[in-house]
């Protein structure tokens, strides 16, 4: 490890996706709407679309000037497992739709939009049954659009400050047919290796002196296939796939005086390759079972720390996450404020937000890091528009916001990071996010560094972080904190005498 010299990357753990933009050639042959209508689910949208794009409208009412459908169908396996037993393993296929239906034009429209996000419990790509969902959730969009947008007149006419961006911004059409991915998992050997690694506590040899403090020890592992289907009325059609593998140990105790102690291992990956195998897996749950029980006997710190600490690429990983994945993400203030956006940054354009020597990028398009895939690449959004690389923060300053097609001041286009969850409307966030420090030193030195300063402060130790402990789960915005193999849980730090 050479200490900040490292990159640290960061991930948002949904969905990644790997596309073509069009009007591009794929194969030497430009996609056209015909190429899209072999797919019978992309067929049946455009039908619908069609027909909504022509009718929908209600007498005296404005028509809609954009619609957009969209399908994620998801197709995925589970394992579990308690105190090494398995809790059940198998399979299972949903599909939902989000339906999104805007009056008013690009300057000034609905606002949120009409949204309608059903449950579809069609699986079998039957066209008339697709698109009788699709035409009642757009009915219900539609409706739930007009509402929005008369109460937006109405609050227009209250406020001093008017909007300074247009509320929905022009983007180019284009046309993406990824070829749907499937998962691939040995699944008896997993579910096998699942259980018997929630049972080491009481099975390996190491740690089993202690099984009877163990008060929960449990793992699981998830594996999925998601293909995102998109078309709106500006032209927009795409069809994007991607594959994304979870596997997780928790163990937890009690410390003699009650405090509640916690040990964990994730890693998340886009194949099963990236999880390592089912011996790696294992060895990181001893390591996690044999801090757990180190943290029972170790003494309570009796005074607060005011100090320098340092913190390994790990731990630093999730910090650096939770202080900037929001914080650069630019969202549209309530009416009548003169802010740009909301946020811990919304009045931080140009300013420091760093230190000097730190530059931060999201960039989608990079896949892999020190020859591991990255959770959260993609080069095209949940918004049918183009991945960007974005320079947020250059030598500390800030310079950027990750925008979707909400505009905000300053930032009248998308750059590519409107990103959503299943049944979620697309909202500003990251992709994968990259710290990079200049003139950067070895851990030793950083080290020294971090020694020479509790002497001269007077200290009689300081700390050394390896990892933070968890909090969130999988989803849009969570964050692989265990990249180098490391458990996180209370305490997983240590200190150093001075």
């Amino acid at each position: 490890m050479t200490g900040l010299t490292k990159r640290l990357s960061l991930a948002a753990a949904s969905l990644g996706v790997m596309a073509l933009a069009a009007p591009m050639v794929w194969g030497q042959t430009q996609l056209t709407r015909a190429d899209a209508e072999k797919d019978p689910v992309l067929k049946a949208m455009l039908t619908e679309l069609d027909r909504s794009k022509s009718e929908l409208q209600l007498k005296g009412f404005q028509k809609p000037f954009f619609i957009e459908y969209r399908v994620d169908d998801v197709e995925g396996y589970t394992t579990r497992a308690e105190f090494g037993a398995s809790t059940g393993a198998g399979h299972f296929h949903r599909r939902g739709a989000f339906v999104t239906v805007d009056v008013g034009d690009y300057k000034q429209d609905s606002s949120g939009r009409g949204d309608s996000a059903p449950a579809l419990e069609v699986l079998d790509n039957d066209e008339i049954a697709l698109r009788s969902a699709l035409w009642m959730a757009t009915d219900q969009a539609y409706k739930g659009a007009l509402d929005a947008y008369a109460h937006k007149q109405a609050d227009l006419k209250q406020v001093q400050t008017p909007p300074e961006a247009d509320d929905f911004s022009h983007e180019k059409p284009v046309i993406v047919l990824e070829t749907p991915k499937h998962f691939q998992v040995d699944e008896k050997a997993w579910e096998r290796a699942v259980a018997e690694t929630s049972g080491l506590f009481l099975t390996d040899a190491k740690v089993s002196a202690g099984k009877q403090d163990v008060q929960y020890s449990q793992a699981y592992l998830d594996a999925e296939a998601t293909t995102t289907y998109l078309v709106n009325t500006e032209g927009t059609i795409t069809r994007t796939s991607a594959t994304h593998y979870d596997l997780d140990f928790s163990a937890g105790a009690q410390a003699t005086d009650g405090m509640h102690l916690d040990r964990s291992y994730y890693v998340a990956g886009n194949s099963v390759a990236d999880l390592g195998d089912a011996a790696e897996f294992k060895e990181h749950a001893l390591e996690c079972l044999t801090g757990l029980a180190e943290l029972r006997q170790a003494p309570l710190v009796d005074e607060e720390y005011h100090g320098p600490l340092l913190m390994d690429a790990d731990a630093a990983a999730g910090t650096l996450k939770g202080l900037l994945a929001r914080s650069v993400t630019a969202s549209r203030p309530p009416l009548g404020t003169q802010a740009r956006t909301t946020g811990a940054f919304a009045s931080s354009l140009h300013a420091r937000v760093l230190p000097e020597f730190l530059d931060v990028t999201d960039d989608p398009s990079l896949a892999s890091y020190n020859g591991k895939g990255n959770v959260g690449t993609y080069t095209e959004d949940q918004e049918g528009v183009p991945a960007q690389a974005v320079a947020l923060v250059v030598a500390g300053k800030l310079e950027n916001y990750l925008i979707g097609r909400e505009p905000v001041k300053d930032f009248p286009q998308s750059n590519g990071h409107g990103r959503a969850g299943m049944f979620g409307p697309a909202q500003p966030s990251i992709g994968v996010l990259r710290i990079t420090a200049k003139d950067g030193v070895s851990l030793d030195e950083l080290n020294g560094k971090l020694l020479a300063m509790a002497k001269d402060r007077g200290l009689s130790a300081v700390y050394f972080v390896e990892a933070m402990a968890r909090s969130g789960g999988r989803g849009q915005g969570a964050v692989c904190e265990q990249p180098a193999g490391r458990c996180s849980g209370d305490g997983a730090g240590a200190g150093a005498s001075v």
